[in-house]
């Protein structure tokens, strides 16, 4: 990948209303409005913008800081390593897939288009990724991602190794590069605010996480200022940003914290919201709707695994731990999903994007099947 710096844009450009993204600044503004409503609309907003930032913002700021920082520190390149990796090439690609989040994905996207690791790594980590959906369910519900990470990781590993071995597409490189994302520059003071902010935020959700008294102790007014404090700053940050989703290799850890971080909790609020939304103030039992098409559930999990980016997983995750959905319906939908990493992908190569996503369908229906037909009840909500 050519690592070319992009400028900034400026707030003469296109898409940009002064220094804010022209699409984006609606919808603060739109949550801003919701939170400080009167009543039981604002109380609600609240509260789940305090669950989105403890129970999920606080846990991929903590891994996204530690994975690039760790990459800054041992300046470490994955592409090579993958090259000559041989046959612990797939499982080393399953490895990154199955990392929250999809920075481990989009690297081994890049090196197949750099031309250090076959179509099997591809699909492997592809299979193996469950996006940022990950984060959420490490956070609300550690014993189902200890089933889900771990079978996707194994799935993910047998998928590349099969198609490498019947060859179904041989292994390409690709001339030239794709331009690296926009460089930020220089540390700003938005980026360390919430890393400051991130780091009392975490001690918090890691007490929430394990139950601790300790967190039912902390002060109300503690909790709530500086969840909503992060969030806001969280949501200045995404409003602001130059970039899609993906940062620049060049910038400072905390800059790509930061910038990540709130590109993938600003969905994590959306899908909070929208599902609390309907089952407050329309009373809507997707419990009860969904038992009607019982079969068809894996199906469409698998389904919504074939969009792009990982809003829609997100989704199903909440959707998941709701008891909305059945274990089968979230497998299905961990294996066939692609999450951020297919954009590059079709970007580089839209007919290796399609294939890939297609032959991760295959162990998506046969695992998401197996367990609605033989387990049924397996981590049911």
């Amino acid at each position: 990948m050519t690592h070319m710096d992009t400028p900034a844009p400026t707030s003469f450009q296109p898409g940009f209303l002064g220094p804010f993204r022209t699409r984006r600044l609606p919808f603060v503004i739109l949550l801003l409005v919701l939170a400080l409503a009167p009543g039981e609309l604002g109380e609600l907003t609240r509260g789940l913008m305090l669950d989105a930032y403890y129970q999920v913002a606080v846990f991929v700021a903590a891994t996204l800081m530690l994975f690039y920082g760790a990459e800054r520190v041992f300046r470490f390149n994955i592409g090579q390593s993958l090259k000559g990796a041989k046959w612990a090439q797939v499982p080393m690609a399953a490895l990154l897939g199955s990392t929250p989040g999809c920075g481990g994905a989009v690297v081994v996207v890049a090196a197949y288009a750099s031309g250090n690791v076959g179509f099997g790594a591809v699909v492997a980590t592809l299979t193996a990724t469950m996006g940022d959906a990950a984060f959420l369910l490490i956070a609300t519900r550690p014993d189902a991602a200890a089933v889900v990470l771990p079978l996707s990781f194994g799935v993910g590993i047998l998928s590349g190794w099969i198609v490498d071995a019947i060859r179904l597409i041989p292994a390409t490189a690709y001339g030239g590069g794709c331009a690296a994302p926009v460089r930020i520059g220089a540390l700003r003071a938005r980026d360390m605010v919430y890393l400051t902010l991130m780091l009392p935020g975490l001690v918090l959700g890691v007490l929430q996480l394990i139950q601790s008294p300790l967190y039912d102790q902390t002060p109300a007014p503690l909790l709530t200022g500086l969840g909503l404090g992060a969030t806001a700053v969280g949501l200045l940050i995404w409003a602001l940003s130059p970039l899609e989703a993906m940062t620049n290799d060049a910038d400072s850890p905390t800059t790509r914290m930061a910038e990540e971080t709130n590109f993938i909790a600003v969905w994590v609020i959306g899908a909070y919201l929208l599902y609390d939304y309907m089952v407050a103030f329309f009373g809507l039992d997707l419990k009860a709707a969904f038992a009607t098409v019982a079969p068809l559930l894996p199906m469409i999990g698998i389904l919504v695994g074939f969009v792009p980016g990982c809003g829609p997983q997100v989704l199903v995750a909440t959707l998941y731990v709701n008891g909305a959905l059945p274990f089968s319906a979230l497998i299905g939908n961990a294996i066939s999903n692609d999450g951020d990493a297919l954009f590059p992908a079709i970007a580089l190569s839209p007919r290796t994007a399609m294939l890939a996503t297609i032959v991760s369908a295959v162990p998506a229906v046969i695992v998401a099947y197996g367990f609605y037909f033989f387990a049924p009840g397996f981590m049911s909500p």
